[in-house]
C-alpha cells in the first residue's frame, strides 16, 4: 500500500475514492476470491516488526468490508500496544480484556463507528498476561460466538517476531495477512515471520506491502499468493 501521511488517518473513511482506498478495495476482493467454496470470515493482520502498518491495514480493510454492506467487526487483539481506539477515536476503558476476564459483556464494550456496518472491540486495559488470555478457552469461544453475529471479523494482532500472540490468534482465524514495510522490513525478518506463522499452521493469504513509492504503487501494491504446502 502507498504510505499515509497520517498514521492515524483512515483514508478509506475520509477519501473512499482515492487510489489508496481503491487498493484496499482490491485487497478485499482478492481475499474474497481466494476461497470461493470456503468463504474467509475471520482475517488476522500481523507484521514482522512494529511500525510495518498492520493496524493501518486492519482499520482500512474493516472499513471497505463495511462499505460493501458486510456487517464487520474489528478486534484489537494487540494487548501489548493497542491502537484501534486511536484510529477510531474510541474509549479504551473496556474491551477485549474486559470480556475475557468476565468483567464486561461483549455487548457493553463493543463500539459503533462513523462507518455504517462497522463496529470495533478495542483491546481494553492492558493485562499482565496477554498470551494466556489470548490462548484461553474463553477467547476461542468468543470468536466462535462472533462468527454467528458478523459477516467479517478483522483481528489486529501484535508483530509476529515480538511475541507468540500472533501465532496463538492465527489458530482462531480463516487466514492471515502479513504486512511488510517497503524498504524497512528486512528480507530475513520477513522470512522468519512467515516461518513462525507456518509453524503455527496459519493459512497465509498473502503479503501487503506498505509504504511504497507512489510512482510504483499502482504497479505493485499487493502480492497475493497461496503459500506452498
Amino acid at each position: 500500500m502507498p504510505s499515509l501521511s497520517n498514521k492515524r488517518k483512515i483514508i478509506t473513511q475520509h477519501n473512499p475514492r482515492s487510489p489508496i482506498s481503491e487498493a484496499y478495495v482490491k485487497l478485499r476482493t482478492n481475499i474474497e476470491l481466494s476461497a470461493v467454496d470456503n468463504p474467509i470470515q475471520v482475517v488476522m493482520t500481523t507484521s514482522a516488526n512494529p511500525g510495518d502498518g498492520k493496524s493501518t491495514t486492519a482499520s482500512n480493510l474493516g472499513v471497505v468490508y463495511a462499505q460493501a454492506e458486510k456487517k464487520t467487526l474489528i478486534i484489537d487483539a494487540d494487548l501489548r500496544k493497542p491502537t484501534m481506539h486511536h484510529f477510531f477515536m474510541l474509549s479504551n476503558r473496556g474491551g477485549l480484556t474486559s470480556v475475557l476476564t468476565n468483567q464486561s459483556k461483549f455487548e457493553s464494550v463493543v463500539r459503533d463507528t462513523s462507518t455504517p456496518n462497522l463496529q470495533v472491540l478495542t483491546s481494553g486495559p492492558i493485562p499482565p498476561n496477554p498470551s494466556e488470555l489470548l490462548s484461553s478457552k474463553r477467547m476461542s469461544r468468543l470468536i466462535e460466538e462472533l462468527r454467528h453475529q458478523y459477516d467479517t471479523i478483522i483481528i489486529d494482532s501484535p508483530p509476529t517476531l515480538a511475541v507468540a500472540d500472533a501465532q496463538i490468534i492465527s489458530t482462531l482465524t480463516d487466514g492471515v495477512l502479513l504486512v511488510l514495510s517497503s524498504g524497512n522490513t528486512k528480507r530475513d525478518l520477513a522470512a522468519k515471520a512467515k516461518a513462525s506463522l507456518d509453524h503455527a499452521k496459519a493459512r497465509i493469504l498473502g503479503v501487503v506491502l506498505n509504504n511504497m513509492d507512489r510512482k510504483n504503487a499502482d504497479a505493485y501494491y499487493y502480492y497475493y499468493g497461496a503459500t506452498e504446502e
